[in-house]
């Protein structure tokens, strides 16, 4: 193993976090090895006074950083796997995927427990598409408003009144320490999460086999196949990280069960089918799933949003 491993993370709360984490857990392994956070500034960490789904493009949240890898000023990076887009440079790849936290929404409110509970017309904070266009299909009359900035930011806008609820990913908070926040779960039956939700990924360059190899201590197997499952459908839709599209596998023994969800983000059309298969066949299933909603009216709802 190298001596020093420069990590590249975004200089939020939540992915110095992640960041330090995979820190911490590889200088356990090798109390040998230093290794080093180099924070970069992404595209979307810019863009604070725009929807992302406005911003176009996908990689909002790790182009700049796989381009300091590519330059060599990085040795890996450390991403939120729903950030990740589908598609990679070709000299890099996600070398190891790490052990999922709470994949689900959580529901965060002062004063309201549940999304059942909000009075007609309240107003929801979130940055997400998917999330606005379920919430869209349960509550029609409320009223969701974008929310951007990092977990603290959109935190302080709630507890200043902006919202009377908002909606996050559960790992964040967990991550952060920060669960007690939540005061109710979506259940991925009630709002499908985002592709990747609650994983964490480490991008590496092809060429860097021995670091790689050093490295699979951290892999997660079970993470892995469900991740590699969501990843297919999204990369068949080419979708990015800001469209309506929603996926979630979950495994048991052999067998994947993916979920995906293709809708209008005003709630006014939602496909969402599932395929089951076996653990060698993930990247199949993901696609032949994004092929069965395409056809069944996807192609129609993503063309308007595209």
């Amino acid at each position: 193993m190298q001596k020093i491993i420069k990590i590249g993370t975004r200089a939020s709360l939540l992915a110095l976090a992640q960041s330090n984490n995979i820190k911490n857990l590889i200088e356990s392994r090798y109390p040998e090895v230093t290794v080093e956070l180099v924070k970069i500034v992404t595209k979307g960490d810019k863009i604070l006074d725009v929807p992302l789904a406005k911003v176009g493009g996908k990689g909002l949240f790790v182009k700049e950083i796989e381009e300091a890898m590519l330059r060599g000023e990085i040795d890996l990076a450390v991403h939120s796997m729903k950030d990740v887009p589908a598609e990679l440079p070709p000299e890099l790849h996600l070398g190891i995927i790490t052990r999922r936290e709470d994949p689900r929404d959580a529901f965060i409110s002062n004063k309201y427990t549940a999304l059942a509970d909000l009075p007609e017309g309240a107003k929801v904070g979130t940055s997400s598409l998917r999330r606005r266009s379920q919430l869209a299909v349960i509550r029609p009359d409320l009223l969701i408003e974008d929310l951007r900035g990092n977990l603290d930011t959109r935190l302080r806008k709630l507890d200043d009144g902006v919202y009377h609820a908002i909606i996050l990913a559960a790992a964040g908070l967990n991550r952060l320490g920060w669960s007690a926040r939540a005061a109710s779960f979506f259940s991925p039956a009630e709002m499908l999460p985002a592709v990747g939700q609650g994983a964490v990924g480490i991008e590496l360059r092809r060429d860097a086999e021995a670091l790689l190899a050093g490295l699979e201590f951290l892999q997660d197997n079970e993470t892995s196949v469900t991740v590699r499952a969501e990843r297919a459908f999204l990369d068949q839709l080419e979708g990015g990280c800001q469209v309506p599209i929603g996926a979630f596998a979950q495994l048991s023994e052999d067998k994947v069960t993916l979920t995906g969800l293709i809708a209008a983000v005003d709630g006014s059309k939602m496909i969402r089918e599932s395929q089951v298969g076996s653990i060698a066949d993930v990247e199949k299933i993901g696609r032949e799933l994004a092929d069965q909603l395409l056809d069944l009216g996807g192609r129609e709802i993503l063309a308007e949003v595209y």
